[in-house]
């Protein structure tokens, strides 16, 4: 079977398309003996004759002839594929894929790609909201927004977000009822209302600050859910200690609806990042996108 090759099939098209070597090999910048060497190669790999030569002109056998006319179509579009695939990657366009946890959202992430897709109109922008760690090889994701617990090996992160700070909450009747913890290991007495990753088997651990650094444990959880604003109403009904981010507390806690306890003792939690597979050949789309996000990070 012949195998042909591309590169050898456009020296050939060029060197009849301007009928010589050496118009050929200064359009495809390479000597003209390399030019005649690989149309040798090529020659002899088909077992053919493509063209006639002398000391002053080179012109296409009648076989070569015919070979030309059905390579140069070929030739032509893929030419022209290329060219349009140098256009785009130089480009802001295209599908940016994200997926980052539910709590990003209302946090900074819909502000964020908001402000992204008002800057890059021609840039389609798919948000999947899921708390599971994604594949960015197989799974067709640009980027996966997730805190540092959630990060996954051998990709690149860029900080992205306010920073984390924590807040444990509970309602008054619950406090009236069963005591306001002073110590961070009196939560292990205490009902907790903890936040999942996705499965209720992947708790987020609490976080505190101790005379000897920081510490975590995991409390034994009355209810789960993956939902901060879950967590709120069920702290605000009165069923437990919930942990959750300070900022989205905040209106519960200045209704009165819910009281913060432990506040000395807690740590803040690292922030979100964007993580991605590999700073090499990177969509334009997705450079722009943690361009922005980097921006916004200076303007904080």
């Amino acid at each position: 079977m012949i195998q042909n090759n591309f590169g050898e099939i456009r020296v050939f098209v060029e060197v009849a398309r301007r009928g010589g070597f050496r118009a050929a090999a200064a359009h495809l910048h390479q000597a003209p003996a390399s030019v005649s060497e690989a149309i040798q190669r090529f020659e002899d790999r088909l077992g053919v004759r493509l063209f006639e030569r002398s000391t002053r002109s080179v012109a296409l056998t009648p076989i070569g002839e015919q070979f030309y006319e059905r390579s140069l179509p070929a030739v032509t579009d893929l030419e022209r594929a290329l060219a349009a695939l140098d256009e785009q990657k130089d480009q802001v366009s295209g599908t940016l894929r994200l997926s980052a946890p539910y709590s990003a959202g209302p946090f900074f992430l819909d502000d964020l790609v908001a402000r992204f897709a008002e800057t890059y109109p021609s840039v389609q922008i798919e948000v999947i909201f899921d708390d599971k760690k994604v594949d960015l090889v197989t799974s067709g994701i640009d980027a996966a927004i997730r805190s540092n617990t959630m990060m996954a090996p051998d990709t690149h992160a860029v900080p992205v977000g306010p920073e984390l700070n924590m807040t444990i909450v509970a309602s008054r009747a619950y406090l009236d009822d069963r005591g306001t913890p002073k110590h961070p290991h009196d939560v292990l007495e205490h009902d907790t209302i903890c936040y999942a990753f996705g499965r209720g088997d992947r708790l987020a651990p609490w976080g505190f600050n101790g005379p000897d650094g920081s510490f975590v444990m995991q409390p034994k959880p009355r209810m789960v859910a993956n939902d901060m604003r879950s967590l709120l109403n069920y702290a605000a009904q009165g069923l437990g200690l919930a942990l959750v981010y300070k900022d989205i507390a905040k209106p519960f806690v200045e209704k009165h609806d819910l009281i913060e306890v432990l506040g000395m003792h807690l740590a803040p939690l690292p922030r979100y990042s964007i993580n991605y597979q590999s700073k090499k050949h990177m969509p334009r789309r997705l450079r722009a996108f943690i361009d922005l996000a980097k921006a916004q990070n200076r303007l904080r």
